[in-house]
């Protein structure tokens, strides 16, 4: 993709103002860094920090099928939202591979919020709207609005500041629509560092005006603006997927360790027999964390996982882990090796380190 097709979002110049490190990131240009990964990871993990996350897509399912629709379409059971509830799922292939992995709100009785990723928004349009059914329409709203996610263990008392001592942000998986300075907010208690926060979603225009005010808000707090490296190296710690590297069509969410997510009690949704049949028989492999022992340089996507003499697998996600320091990643192994305490060597530069299979999360708060 060049750089003239490449898009940026509402807050692309504020970006450039704060100091922000531009990148290519799924067709758009977003802030790699600010202060710093490590500084960002940190101020996440012990305060509070504010991600751009406007280039995620909206789409709008409506009508009195679309509940109905939906639970065909996705794999997680959506007759169990109340209005105002959310869920992670995913949008699957007849294979049972991942097309992409989401979170729904119901906002309404007949009405429901996809937030999808990014660089998936048109796929996932286009395929919903090719097997959509009478009385549901789809919209794709992803230009109208802009997001902010706002992460950290001081998240509430920001909000206290923001909207007055009052204010309780809405309880986990929820979502909550407020006024802000006659400004429409929908909260979303949700997010994808391990700590508490919210997900804001809200009107294009707003947003400079938002991300402004939020940041001088959360001055007293330790706030700090927060890239896409802060965002890998704390969903990483947790073990969270990431679209494109650790989720792809050619794997199942059982294959990811995420079965949780996928309500094969259902009698019907795209690829729901490829996977019944897979959990029948044993997965022949599984989306396996590790840690590397000793020390080493960090593990990267696409480096070689090693057993003894020979290769089992590949690096999906890797980075070195601000809180343990340490290198972590994760990969798909075959299921004999992804067992806890299973020893391994990743290749970096010609060179086999060895690491060890830990289990989820990598990263645990001290209590």
């Amino acid at each position: 993709m060049s750089a003239a097709e490449l898009k940026s979002t509402p807050l692309y110049e504020e970006h450039r103002r704060a100091g922000g490190k531009i990148v290519p990131f799924g067709g758009w240009l977003m802030p790699v860094q600010y202060s710093g990964i490590a500084d960002e990871h940190q101020a996440v993990r012990n305060n509070v920090g504010v991600f751009d996350i406007s280039h995620m897509g909206q789409l709008i399912a409506s009508g009195p099928r679309a509940g109905e629709w939906l639970n065909r379409m996705l794999t997680n059971n959506i007759d169990k939202l109340e209005v105002s509830g959310g869920q992670y799922t995913f949008l699957l292939n007849q294979n049972g591979g991942i097309i992409d992995d989401l979170i729904v709100y119901r906002t309404k009785p007949e009405e429901y919020l996809l937030v999808v990723n990014a660089s998936r928004t048109d796929e996932d349009f286009t395929w919903l709207q090719a097997h959509i059914l009478p009385e549901v329409e789809l919209q794709n709203r992803s230009a109208d609005f802009a997001g902010l996610a706002i992460q950290g263990p001081k998240v509430c008392e920001l909000f206290r500041l923001l909207l007055g001592d009052d204010f309780q942000l809405p309880a986990r998986n929820t979502i909550q629509e407020v006024q802000f300075n006659s400004m429409p907010l929908a909260i979303a208690r949700t997010g994808y560092t391990g700590e508490d926060g919210v997900e804001v979603f809200f009107s294009a225009k707003y947003a400079p005006t938002f991300w402004t005010t939020i940041l001088e808000k959360g001055k007293p707090l330790g706030i700090r603006p927060c890239g896409l490296g802060a965002r890998d190296t704390l969903r990483l710690e947790m073990c969270y997927p990431l679209n494109g590297n650790d989720l792809t069509p050619e794997h199942t969410p059982l294959e990811a360790g995420l079965g949780f997510f996928v309500d094969l009690t259902k009698p019907d949704f795209t690829g729901r027999e490829v996977l019944a049949q897979a959990k029948e028989q044993g997965l022949a492999r599984k989306l396996a964390p590790f840690r590397m022992v000793g020390k080493a340089p960090p593990p990267r996507p696409h480096y070689a996982v090693y057993r003894g003499d020979e290769r089992i697998g590949e690096v999906n996600s890797g980075t070195l882990s601000p809180s343990m320091g340490q290198g972590i990643g994760m990969a798909y192994l075959p299921f004999e090796h992804a067992k806890i305490g299973t020893e391994l060597q990743i290749e970096i530069r010609g060179q086999k380190f060895p690491a060890v299979i830990e289990k989820k999360p990598l990263y645990k708060k001290a209590s």
